[in-house]
């Protein structure tokens, strides 16, 4: 059985492995994806933020550390909203728990909308994005990363045992649903082009301010050998938008 948007993440066996690899010494979320997602996000002083797909929010605890105003946490799992809910105990943090497609985003009260890696597991994307629209306030900024599209495209590459030296590109504009073998189970994603993220950022009516390939940075890589495998392919694509 494959498992839709945040179901995976009830699955214990899973849970547990999944923490250990997201805060590996090497994990390519902390060292890729996260310091261009702070870049783009910049001062949060003073910010009220939504985060959708929050996880166990030690993400929304960072920001409480750097001033921002409120932190509002929407996750789907069980398993991490209870992590979230210990992550936040005596801050100015709140979590519900919820489906992104469930949550009522209420009009013009946010400053900030943050997602990290996790709207790649939306079918219907187009209606998040209006959403998060309404829920902005004017001039607010809406922030997201994904699984990058060459990654979405196919994953044959993952039937193979050992590291991979490279990756099968393959159905690129076939655009829709995959099945990902992940940590010995299916998790279904959604495969969209760069092209698609765009129009469907522009149809809800924000104005694309920072498009970013995540390109690696070698700071902050201990191993050289880690840093010129990470150079091969993009894993992760960023959009930094402003209603």
């Amino acid at each position: 059985m494959a498992f839709t948007e945040s179901d995976v993440y009830n699955n214990e066996g899973f849970f547990e492995q999944y923490m250990k690899r997201r805060y590996r010494e090497n994990s390519p979320n902390e060292l890729i994806e996260k310091p261009i997602f702070c870049q783009l996000i910049g001062d949060v002083k003073g910010k009220q933020i939504l985060d959708l797909g929050c996880g166990d929010a030690k993400f929304g605890v960072e920001l409480l550390e750097k001033d921002c105003h409120s932190y509002t946490g929407i996750e789907g799992s069980e398993l991490m909203y209870e992590k979230a809910v210990q992550q936040l105990e005596n801050k100015n943090g709140t979590v519900h728990f919820l489906n992104l497609k469930d949550y009522t985003y209420p009009p013009s009260t946010f400053d900030l909308v943050t997602s990290r890696l996790a709207l790649h597991y939306i079918e219907h994307l187009h209606i998040i994005f209006q959403n998060v629209y309404q829920t902005l306030k004017p001039n607010g900024i809406f922030t997201f990363s994904v699984q990058h599209p060459i990654i979405t495209s196919s994953f044959e590459s993952l039937q193979r045992s050992g590291k991979r030296t490279s990756w099968l590109v393959d159905d690129y504009f076939k655009t829709g649903k995959r099945v990902e073998p992940w940590i010995d189970q299916e998790v279904i994603k959604y495969h969209r082009t760069t092209e698609e993220y765009f129009t469907l950022l522009q149809q809800a009516g924000f104005t694309i301010t920072n498009l970013k390939e995540a390109t690696p940075n070698q700071t902050y890589f201990q191993s050289e050998e880690e840093y010129e495998r990470r150079l091969r392919i993009p894993l992760f694509l960023l959009f930094s938008c402003q209603k």
